[in-house]
């Protein structure tokens, strides 16, 4: 899954809404991520990143919608997702041909986008999500990072809290095999546990349901480089392929092409012909 970020203030800095010409540009960038071997293009017009502001909902729209109309024109064979907690932005991504819906907020922001997604059949990712805009902190050059975060056993609360968005989704009439889970990385969490839910990824696998991972570039890793959100790549890539060892299925990138490179080897390594690769 290829990140098209429609946004001023992306963490990574690739924030596309900066060069004037949103659309053209995301189409410059999609049609790399997809030469490169990426299956997915998520699109997200308001930036999740530590102490960002939220959008109003008709700028979201605004920066959004031109962009996935004229990525299901160009890139017909290419799963859109479109990076939304609200259901009236979700409702109108689909319409406008996005095939996904990423939420992370797992169907708990906005009541109405579970009657949405099973309105379309269409999949979900749900992820889980403590983030607490009081608790960040900021470092020059490493960016912002969630501090406050406390649990009582944190892969055990991470999975209920799962399972919690998962009842949700099926009380609402969505079915199972259209959900997948994000244990949230990065959101709500600190280093160590960010580092623990990468490692022991395969007891959210257990839950019976496709993972996601979106580890690129993110704060944990350049705390525990020291380095900058653009020098982030070795790291990223340690991440994805302990991420795949450990079962992930999707994993969320910036920099598809040699982060391709690394699925497939890993893949090769350790995935049977029979199961389904990561992408």
């Amino acid at each position: 899954m290829g990140i098209l970020n429609i946004t001023p203030d992306s963490f990574s800095g690739d924030g596309i809404l900066i060069s004037g010409d949103p659309v053209g540009v995301s189409l410059e960038v999609a049609r790399h991520f997809v030469e490169a071997g990426a299956v997915m293009l998520d699109v997200g017009g308001e930036s999740t990143r530590p102490g960002s502001q939220p959008v109003h909902i008709d700028e979201e729209r605004r920066r959004i919608i031109p962009v996935i109309s004229a990525l299901a024109r160009e890139f017909p064979d290419s799963i859109i997702s479109v990076d939304t907690y609200r259901a009236i932005v979700a409702q109108e991504a689909l319409d406008a041909g996005a095939h996904l819906i990423n939420d992370v907020w797992a169907l708990r922001a906005d009541l109405h986008l579970r009657d949405v997604v099973a309105r379309a059949r269409c999949p979900v990712i749900l992820m889980h999500n403590r983030s607490n805009p009081a608790s960040v902190e900021v470092r020059a050059q490493l960016g912002n990072a969630y501090t406050g975060a406390e649990y009582t056993d944190l892969i055990a609360d991470v999975k209920r809290e799962l399972m919690d968005s998962v009842n949700i989704a099926r009380a609402a009439g969505i079915q199972d095999d259209h959900i997948i889970l994000d244990p949230g990385i990065g959101f709500g969490k600190k280093v160590e546990h960010n580092l623990a839910l990468i490692n022991r990824l395969d007891e959210i696998r257990s839950l019976g349901f496709p993972v996601l991972i979106g580890p690129s570039r993110k704060s944990f890793i350049g705390y525990t480089l020291d380095l900058p959100a653009d020098q982030r790549l070795e790291g990223t890539a340690a991440t994805v392929a302990v991420g795949i060892t450990r079962g992930a299925d999707v994993v969320r990138v910036h920099d598809v092409e040699p982060l391709m490179r690394i699925v497939k080897m890993t893949d090769a390594l350790v995935r049977s012909p029979g199961r389904p690769h990561a992408s």
